[in-house]
């Protein structure tokens, strides 16, 4: 949960600073499906890894490390930190969850420089359950057409007809992380719980937040205090329901900003991973939900392990979010920048997006 608020913001976009690269392979397809084949990568000059053997620009055999003061550690790390704080305090963006629908939309979010993206995560390691594939295998399985936003993050896939595989989940939640974590509009708050929703006017305003040690000792401590966040808008990328999951859509519910919340329905891999892109939107004002959280507020079949439903849902919550702020959008059609128009081919039938 998470708010936007103050900061004006430039609507012209920066060019320089979007992501404007886009793939011409989209991988090789495997020759044999009845045999084990080498993994073909759709960006074979990835994997052409300098073997020139240089050595390290030191000497291994007397390493020796420049001094430092303890203090000046500590200093550091508080000082960065602590700004970090007060600059976020009142922000444009807030994505509460980091799982793979969060990082993709910060990640798109971020193209603009001059929005302000605040990430909310509960857990020390962002990524959610995007570090492994299904049953904590480590192929990640994407179907098509999200792989274009695989080739966009120049992740290597080997393709088949209708799907894509990463060979280890990791590698796509890696490379999101460290492309949107080095980007200066960016910060990760990880570690930290939202509590609460901020609520004015019937508008979600920004997050109530904690850290996460302490939110999950509320009952073995004395009464600890919150601190907040403001925000214009604020993203729910909160997963599919559990201890920390679905929280956003729960609070909504239990503050009466919406009915219910159904819970997501058995397994359909076609009919959920559509649902859930098709689904994704600004549920109450101030408030967009995006990835599994979908399936808990509209009862939409849960996907199991395909995770291209993730991507895309976290980038049309971008450009919801980038509406919101009346900034250029894929969904209006004035977006300047590298997105394909099949990633957002979900927001086409307006009579299926229900209402808030």
């Amino acid at each position: 949960m998470a708010t936007m608020s103050s900061t004006l913001l430039s609507s012209k976009l920066k060019t320089s600073f979007l992501d404007t690269h886009q793939s011409s392979v989209y991988g090789v397809p495997i020759s044999s499906p009845s045999s084990v084949q080498p993994i073909k990568a759709n960006h074979p000059q990835n994997l052409s890894v300098s073997m020139s053997a240089s050595s390290p620009p030191y000497d291994l055999q007397s390493f020796k490390f420049a001094p430092i003061k303890e203090s000046i550690v500590s200093r550091e790390m508080t000082r960065r930190y602590m700004m970090d704080m007060i600059t976020y305090a009142d922000t444009d963006v807030v994505i509460v969850g980091a799982g793979s629908a969060g990082l993709s939309c910060a990640y798109e979010l971020s193209k603009n420089p001059s929005v302000q993206v605040a990430i909310i995560e509960q857990s020390v390691s962002p990524g959610g359950g995007a570090w492994l594939g299904g049953q904590l295998f480590s192929g990640m399985v994407v179907r098509k057409p999200a792989h274009h936003f695989l080739d966009e993050l120049c992740v290597d896939y080997d393709e088949q007809d209708n799907y894509v595989v990463i060979k280890h989940a990791a590698l796509f939640t890696s490379t999101i992380m460290s492309k949107l974590l080095a980007r200066p509009n960016v910060k990760l708050f990880n570690a930290v719980a939202a509590e609460d929703l901020i609520v004015k006017g019937n508008r979600v305003g920004g997050v109530v937040t904690n850290w996460a040690l302490v939110s999950m000792n509320h009952d073995t401590q004395s009464c600890m205090d919150p601190n907040v966040m403001e925000a214009k808008v604020v993203v729910s990328s909160c997963g599919h329901d559990g201890p920390f999951g679905a929280t956003g859509v729960k609070r909504l519910k239990s503050i009466g900003m919406i009915d219910s919340v159904p819970g997501m329905k058995a397994l359909d891999m076609n009919a959920a991973e559509d649902a859930i892109v098709r689904l994704t939107r600004e549920v109450v004002p101030g408030m967009i939900v995006t990835g599994m959280e979908v399936a808990e507020i509209d009862g939409s079949p849960r996907m199991g392990p395909t995770f291209g439903a993730m991507m895309i849902s976290g980038q049309k919550a971008a450009h919801l979010a980038l509406k919101s702020l009346g900034l250029p959008n894929a969904l209006d059609g004035n977006y300047v920048g590298s997105i394909h128009p099949e990633l957002i081919l979900a927001a086409v039938d307006a009579s299926e997006i229900a209402d808030a």
